[in-house]
Order: C-alpha cells, then sequence, then structure tokens
C-alpha cells in the first residue's frame, strides 16, 4: 500500500480521468463524478502541488455549515496535517473539494503559527488563481458551465462582495437573463458587446422573479427605446451589485432609482420640459396630499403604459432590498429608518388617468374624489414598485368603494340595508317566547 505514489505527485499527463474520478470519490464519498479538475504544481521562491476539484452539486447545506470552512486537505512533504484551515481559501471558494501538499512549511506546525505564515498566504493567493483558472476554462464547455452556474452562482457573487482583487475576474463568470436574452443567460460582455452607440450605461432592475421584472413599470421606456435591461433576481445581486459599480468602463445604472437618463434627442427634451411646467400644479396638490410618505412627486421620463411609479433615492434602498432586509430574522430595526427607501413618485404625463386627474385638480384642488384617487394611485404604485403596504385594510376599503361605484350600488342603499339590519337585532322578544322557557326549567 506504501508504495503507490500519492495522485497529487505524480505528472498530470500520465493521470487519467478515471484515476481522478476514484481518487475524487475517495476523497469527498461523493457518488457523482466530479464537474471538472486542474492538477497543479508551484516552483520557485516555495513549492507546492495542489489537486482541485469543482463537484457537480452544491451540498444542500453550503452556506449553513459553519464548522467546515473548506473542504481542502493540508499536507506537508505528503503527511496529512489538517484539513478545513480557513486561511488556505476564502469562504465564496468553500464549494472546491481538494489536496494542497506544501515543501516548505514545517512538519511540527500548529494552528496560531498556520494563521501567522507567510507561506500560507502565497498558497492561498495561488489557489485562488487557478481556481479562476478553472472557472475560465470551463466556460469554453456552456453545457457543464450552465450546470456549473445554477449551483454555484451565489458563491461567484459573494467573492465579488467580498473579494475587491479579483472583482473583475469574477464579474466575467456572471450570466444574467436580460430583456433580449430569451431563456438564454448572457455574460455582461455579451450585453456590452450588443450596447447601442448612444447607450453609456448597463442598464439594470432587481427583483423576486423574471416575470415580474419583465412586467416592471421600470422598464416600460428603457425596453420601448430598444435598450437591453438586465434581470437580477436573487437576493444576492442587490449585494453584489453594490460592490460591482461598473464594467468595462460603463457604470451599472439601477432603472428602480431616480436620476435615470435615457439617451434622448432635443424635441424629447423640449417636449419633457413642457409637460413638467403643464403638470406642475398636480404635482404640488399630489406632494401636500400624500405629505410625508413621499419625498417629492415629479413628471417622469420612465414610463409607458403605467400612470405612475415609485422609485427610490440614488443611495437608498431599492424596494427589493427593503423587502430582503425585512425578511432577515436577526436584523437590527434601527437601521430601518435610515436605510428604507426616500420614495419619490413619478407620474405618466401622456397617460389618460393622470391628464384627468389634472384637470379635475385644476377646476377645484378640495375635491374630495382627487384626494382618495391620488392615495388609491399612490397605494397602487407602492405595490406594482414593489413594496408592502403599511395599511392593507384601508387599500382594500378603497377598492371595495370603487367597485360599489362600478355595479352602481350608492351609499345610500348600503345605509338602508344597515338599518334594516340593526332594526332586527333591536326588536322585542316574543311574548309566547318566557313561557316556553319556564315549561323548559319544568322538564328539567
Amino acid at each position: 500500500l506504501n508504495k503507490t505514489k500519492p495522485l497529487w505527485t505524480r505528472n498530470p499527463d500520465d493521470i487519467s480521468q478515471e484515476e481522478y474520478g476514484e481518487f475524487y470519490k475517495s476523497l469527498t464519498n461523493d457518488w457523482e463524478d466530479h464537474l471538472a479538475v486542474k492538477h497543479f504544481s508551484v516552483e520557485g521562491q516555495l513549492e507546492f502541488r495542489a489537486l482541485l476539484f469543482l463537484p457537480r452539486r452544491a451540498p444542500f447545506d453550503l452556506f449553513e455549515n459553519r464548522k467546515q470552512k473548506n473542504k481542502i486537505k493540508l499536507y506537508v512533504r505528503r503527511v496529512f496535517i489538517m484539513e478545513n484551515c480557513e486561511d488556505l481559501i476564502p469562504e465564496y471558494l468553500n464549494f472546491l473539494n481538494g489536496v494542497v501538499d506544501s515543501e516548505d512549511l514545517p512538519l511540527n506546525i500548529s494552528r496560531e503559527m498556520l494563521q501567522q505564515n507567510k507561506i500560507l498566504k502565497v498558497i492561498r493567493k495561488n489557489l485562488v488563481k487557478k481556481s479562476l483558472e478553472l472557472f475560465d476554462e470551463l466556460t469554453e464547455d456552456k453545457d457543464n458551465y450552465k450546470k456549473f452556474y445554477e449551483n454555484f452562482s451565489k458563491n461567484l457573487k459573494l467573492g465579488i462582495h467580498e473579494d475587491s482583487t479579483n472583482r473583475k475576474k469574477l464579474a466575467e463568470f456572471l450570466r444574467y437573463h436580460t430583456s433580449s436574452s430569451g431563456d438564454d443567460m448572457c455574460s455582461l460582455k455579451e450585453y456590452v458587446s450588443r450596447m447601442k452607440e448612444s447607450q453609456k450605461h448597463i442598464y439594470y432592475i432587481t427583483g423576486e422573479t423574471r416575470e415580474q421584472v419583465h412586467n416592471s413599470a421600470f422598464v416600460e421606456r428603457v425596453k420601448k427605446r430598444g435598450f437591453e435591461v438586465i434581470y437580477m433576481t436573487e437576493p444576492i445581486d442587490e449585494y453584489c451589485v453594490q460592490q460591482l459599480k461598473e464594467y468595462d468602463g460603463k457604470t451599472l445604472v439601477s432603472v428602480t432609482k431616480e436620476g435615470l437618463e435615457l439617451p434622448e434627442d432635443e424635441d424629447e427634451k423640449k417636449k419633457y420640459e413642457e409637460q413638467k411646467t403643464k403638470f406642475e400644479n398636480l404635482c404640488k396638490v399630489m406632494k401636500d396630499i400624500l405629505d410625508k410618505r413621499v419625498e417629492k412627486v415629479v413628471v417622469s421620463n420612465r414610463l409607458v403604459t403605467s400612470p405612475c411609479c415609485i422609485v427610490t433615492s440614488q443611495y437608498g434602498w431599492t424596494a427589493n432590498m427593503e423587502r430582503i432586509m425585512k425578511a432577515q430574522a436577526l436584523r437590527d430595526t434601527s437601521t430601518m429608518g435610515y436605510m428604507a427607501a426616500k420614495k419619490h413618485l413619478e407620474i405618466n404625463p401622456d397617460h389618460s388617468i393622470v391628464d384627468a386627474l389634472r384637470q379635475k385638480a385644476d377646476a377645484d384642488k378640495n375635491d374630495k374624489s382627487v384626494k382618495d384617487l391620488v392615495m388609491l394611485l399612490f397605494e397602487s404604485s407602492l405595490l406594482s414598485s414593489g413594496f408592502t403596504l403599511e395599511d392593507p385594510g384601508v387599500f382594500a376599503s378603497r377598492i371595495y368603494r370603487m367597485i360599489k361605484l362600478g355595479l352602481g350600488i350608492d351609499d345610500d342603499d348600503e345605509a338602508a340595508v344597515e338599518e334594516t339590519v340593526e332594526a332586527d337585532e333591536e326588536m322585542p322578544p316574543l311574548e309566547g317566547d318566557d313561557e316556553d322557557a319556564s315549561r323548559m326549567e319544568e322538564v328539567d
């Protein structure tokens, strides 16, 4: 048994895929074969050999298992020293299995010494570099990369959030659905290659599902102009995009935040300015009615078919991020106050509802129906923009009132029905009731 050479010390050219497969299964107890393997040695100032395996599936407890930081075994001159050495590889690469065999570390090394050891830092740097090379090789095989991305996309996004030195390289491995990619996912590089000449930014939207963001009011104008929008539907995308501010010199711009600037010609600018002055009074009336619920009410340049939407300020949370933070079990409620989105209501000047509302408000701004309609519009756009309602009961009663109006039911008829119900409740008991009761008592 001792005569066989450890697999990682042999020349990679002499090792068959079957041997790698057998070694992987004995190392990990996995019943499936590995997806890819990277076998390399580093020589120079320090010497070490390493064998890294990429599994086919993510384990179900990939991010839950806090006891096991990674699955890489550390050897020194073929003698096993320890596994789960957290300084060996960063947390976002914790799904890799493998072996590292160093020639330079002392055999009697303790955990404390390991933490201070410079050799280990160099090994770590090389392991990260080689892991990224492995992913890069995998991108050439579309089916295998798709399998890898389905399982480990969260790890890559976590890497973008945590590893600032390799952020650019990791960004190359990201894949997203976009407004024009259909069922396939595309890379940021492909997105940039399809960009129009006038387009300066990369547009994206975050949300819960692909269908939801595809039908969102925010992407209407952007899509109509023929610009592509990236759909980010995983909670970790919110954190990832905060760090990945640009790609290939192009800034990433959220279409759900204020200050969205689409390339436009002089006629469009002129038309927008005219609409601004035309709807200035309505914006003021709506702001007075909504008061502290919104920061401001402005004319929108991003809507086509929707009457209005709620956008958030440049540096606050998006609606999706607010939803994610509210769902955190151990969240700190104090941050909600200052990080929660500052809401701006944007109205669509080309929409018939908004135009009719403007005429109503110009005629009489104290009209009760104007106030009702503004509140209803605001609450509807909260829902369609991805926020939650503070008081759904009030919203429901407004909707019921609208249904009554639609069915032609008067409030007077309602009142009459209620009065008869109350009258029934107040009717005196029948005369024979007492006698029946006393008879029953006698029987008892």
